[in-house]
């Protein structure tokens, strides 16, 4: 019996978790059209490419798929393999480029990710194959690092509204991450996923501090 009772709460789970990504995906491309047009017409402006950036990420169980973003690099520079980070001031970044990631709206795209399957809204952040995590890979710097990938990654997750997001070249950094991505992992429900989700809107639209 107590088998079966975690096995309805696991089914439960998953079906909510999935309406809510599906509601709360469709429901955000329909309002943010305007704002998806608007960055796309400023990218095509500014920079010579296409609107969209495509980069192989770690999906649900290690299986590879095309993350979408903005395009915030200039075409020539664009690191298709991800393991050279974002560093401050980076040259490759254009000055639209600049301004979405600051406002994390170069993020948005994945929304469409999300309608498709291969995300969902809450869920540890897709790395690249290879990632470097305090100078080394992620897959070597920590033995349960492929643990994370046995949920959906997400848009935002328990790592990024506790304040561990963009560079892991400090070795307390990489750690807390991954820390907190097997923390969602194992405590996940639709209730931490509201709560994350409410958190990363109240940080991203009222005191946005992207990076």
């Amino acid at each position: 019996m107590p088998n079966r009772s975690r096995r309805s709460r696991g089914a439960l789970h998953t079906v909510l978790k999935k309406c809510i990504d599906l509601i709360g995906a469709g429901t955000g491309v329909l309002l943010l059209f305007p704002l998806f047009v608007v960055c796309a017409v400023a990218i095509k402006l500014t920079s010579r490419g296409p609107v969209f950036f495509r980069q192989w990420r770690y999906g649900l169980n290690g299986k590879k798929f095309a993350v979408l973003k903005f395009r915030t690099m200039y075409e020539d520079q664009c690191d298709s393999t991800g393991i050279s980070q974002t560093v401050a001031n980076d040259p490759r970044v254009t000055q639209i480029g600049s301004l979405l990631r600051k406002s994390n709206f170069d993020e948005l795209p994945q929304l469409i990710n999300v309608l498709r399957g291969e995300m969902s809204l809450v869920g540890p952040r897709p790395h690249v194959p290879g990632m470097l995590a305090a100078g080394k890979p992620y897959e070597d710097f920590h033995p349960r690092y492929m643990d994370r990938h046995t949920v959906l990654p997400g848009i935002t997750g328990l790592a990024q509204v506790n304040g561990f997001r963009g560079e892991t070249k400090d070795p307390y950094a990489a750690r807390m991450r991954l820390a907190y991505d097997l923390a969602y992992v194992e405590r996940q429900s639709v209730a931490l996923d509201v709560k994350i989700l409410a958190t990363t809107i109240v940080k991203e639209f009222f005191s946005a501090t992207g990076s």
